[in-house]
């Protein structure tokens, strides 16, 4: 049996343990952990920095390194996702009836956990604190492995959590990093499908794909983040641009950050000079249709098929539409079911826009930074789907389980 093989069958054996836990216990322990983890600041302040001078060396762009980064406000936040999550209610056991048959059989149909859920990520630190808290609480056991930029501080976050564990005569299994990032060890990971149930790949457009390629497992993928703003002839524009501003410049390196923007041509004139000196003001480069060039200061100008990149930095794709069905076919060929956004006050153009944009976040009237685990209630999230597989959207608890038919009967028998 090969190191991973080992690994694997060790958070199944572990994922036995967590069934009986009762919600309370395990909002206990999630509650010490967030306090651990806070105790424990210093040292996974220290394990950042050494990750943080060998990803500068290794040469990691600007939106990789932002999402490396560790400080004492991203560690308070993950403390506070572990306490968010602690407070939710617990799915595992929450049922449903389904029917009683003529025959007098009841069905109904109970929240279980999927057992054992293997992440393969990359220079998110904070993951390691998300994706443990959730699978802990849903009741599934945790594989992080992660990129070799991020391996010290992630160690330094499992390490705490996994003690927490131990003091509870929980097997730390439950909590497991791939200690090697060598990608000979990933593709072993990727078909223990004996033990791991999902995989969840979040990371760059490269990592999805080779994930989803070379899995065995099935995986539930999160790919990139084309996200758009479409500003309607009915749209508030102050509101918009603030949506815009925030959604552009708040933060640059996050897949729910807005790469497109999509305006009505019968506001264009008025709205589009405005569009110029804010983005300026950010200093924001302009790529843009031959339509709208003549608003902007040195725009680099888009063929019809050069669209739907994910900038993640101070750069955005701006469109001239005819009106929101022209918006929407643009959607539907470039952005990536991720989020997207309208600004308008016609009710009707909104409800349209709802409901026939196909993306896991469909909003009106806000920034796309709420499309977020945290933002919309769910405490931390463990990725974004953008795939329908039994999960669309940032997924929590409920996300992290499926369910399972209960029969009852009086001794009826099949004839």
């Amino acid at each position: 049996m090969s190191i991973i093989s080992q690994l694997s069958k060790s958070a199944a054996d572990a994922a036995r343990s967590l069934i009986r836990l009762t919600e309370a216990q395990k909002n206990s322990i999630l509650l010490e952990m967030a306090n651990r983890i806070r105790a424990n600041k210093k040292n996974i302040l220290a394990a950042n920095v050494k990750d943080m001078q060998q990803a500068k060396q290794d040469g990691l762009d600007e939106a990789m390194l932002d999402r490396l980064l560790l400080d004492d406000e991203r560690i308070d936040s993950m403390a506070e996702g572990i306490e968010v999550v602690a407070s939710l209610p617990d799915p595992v056991g929450q049922t449903r009836d389904i029917t009683t048959r003529p025959n007098g059989i009841k069905i109904s149909k109970m929240r279980i956990p999927l057992g054992v859920v293997c992440m393969i990520y990359e220079a998110r630190p904070n993951v390691t604190a998300d994706a443990g808290a959730l699978c802990f609480k849903s009741g599934n056991s945790i594989i992080l492995r992660g990129g070799k930029e991020a391996l010290q501080s992630s160690k330094a976050i499992a390490d705490v959590m996994k003690s927490v564990l131990t003091d509870n005569d929980l097997p730390e299994a439950i909590i497991t990093v791939v200690p090697n990032p060598d990608r000979e060890l990933m593709l072993d990971l990727m078909k223990q499908k004996e033990y791991i149930d999902v995989i969840i790949p979040r990371g760059g457009e490269g990592l999805i794909k080779f994930v989803t390629e070379n899995s065995l497992i099935p995986v539930i993928q999160h790919y990139k983040g084309v996200c758009h703003l479409y500003v309607d002839k009915a749209a508030d524009l102050h509101k918009a641009i603030e949506i815009l501003i925030n959604g552009k410049t708040q933060r640059t390196g996050v897949c729910n950050a807005l790469e497109g923007l999509l305006v009505h041509k019968d506001i264009a004139e008025e709205f589009l000079p405005t569009v110029n000196k804010k983005l300026a003001e950010k200093h924001v480069t302009i790529n843009c249709c031959q339509q709208s060039a003549k608003y902007f200061d040195k725009p680099h100008v888009l063929g019809d098929d050069e669209f739907g990149e994910e900038y993640l930095g101070l750069e955005i794709a701006i469109r001239i539409v005819d009106d929101v069905e022209g918006a929407m076919t643009h959607i539907a060929q470039f952005g990536s079911n991720h989020t997207e956004v309208i600004c308008t006050e016609d009710t009707k153009a909104s409800t349209l826009f709802q409901q026939c944009v196909d993306a896991s976040v469909v909003m009106v009237n806000t920034s796309s930074r709420f499309s977020d685990g945290s933002q919309l209630g769910l405490g931390a999230e463990i990725g974004i789907a953008t795939t329908k597989m039994h999960a669309y959207g940032p997924m929590g608890l409920e996300s992290l389980t499926a369910e399972k038919f209960l029969v009852n009967g009086e001794g009826q028998i099949r004839a």
